[in-house]
């Protein structure tokens, strides 16, 4: 299988203190990891490197074949969809859940029948038929979550960075998302997927690879 990811003794120094130090690792197409490791370890870092948003000090880091150092932030991004807490305040409360996955894939005003049909698929996929003309605003936090994934997937990415993508729900909603993370991640067509977590029991079946941190 490609390679969607590589890091090759990439450190990162904030302040004078290194988050990450010579860190080298590859990710695989068909490859489901999960990042582990205390708070501080690096784990958001390695995801914000993976999504070209941060730069490395040293080394280097590659993403679908293009060096982040030297290559367009704008060509990489969208093929990278990526699920965080940071994302989800992006998202306008007042915005329509159909109209947020959308807009994920497609910086219009209007868009084609096909590109909606496409956004009520995801929706369903993630549990979130019937809560297209929704507001944003109004989704539990178990539903907020689900419509982070299906934005994040609607660009239909090569890589899929979840930052603790459970985090702040109840145990009820945290089984529900585990259990469609998955079979997700089971699923051969689905993208490579990169997930950091703090806590064991919330990796999802179907991964296949930890790194810890």
């Amino acid at each position: 299988m490609s390679s969607v990811l590589s890091l090759s003794n990439t450190t990162v120094e904030r302040s004078g203190k290194k988050i990450l130090n010579d860190v080298t690792w590859s990710v695989s197409s068909d490859q489901r990891w999960v990042i582990v490791g205390p708070n501080g370890a690096g784990k958001t870092t390695l995801l914000e490197l993976a999504a070209d948003w941060e730069t490395p000090n040293t080394g280097s880091v590659v993403v679908l074949g293009e060096n982040t150092s030297s290559e367009d932030a704008e060509w990489i991004r969208p093929r990278v969809g990526i699920a965080s807490s940071g994302m989800a305040k992006r998202i306008p409360v007042s915005e329509s859940v159909l109209d947020a996955v959308t807009s994920a894939a497609y910086a219009a005003e209007t868009y084609d029948e096909i590109d909606i049909r496409r956004a009520r698929r995801v929706l369903g996929e993630w549990g979130l038929s019937g809560r297209e003309e929704q507001l944003v605003g109004t989704l539990s936090e178990g539903e907020g979550k689900r419509l982070q994934l299906a934005r994040a997937i609607m660009t239909d990415p090569e890589l899929l960075l979840l930052d603790e993508p459970t985090a702040g729900l109840d145990l009820g909603a945290r089984e529900e998302l585990l259990a469609m993370l998955g079979a997700f991640a089971g699923v051969a067509t689905s993208p490579a997927i990169v997930m950091v977590t703090h806590h064991l029991e919330e990796i999802p079946a179907g991964f296949t690879h930890a790194l810890v941190l």
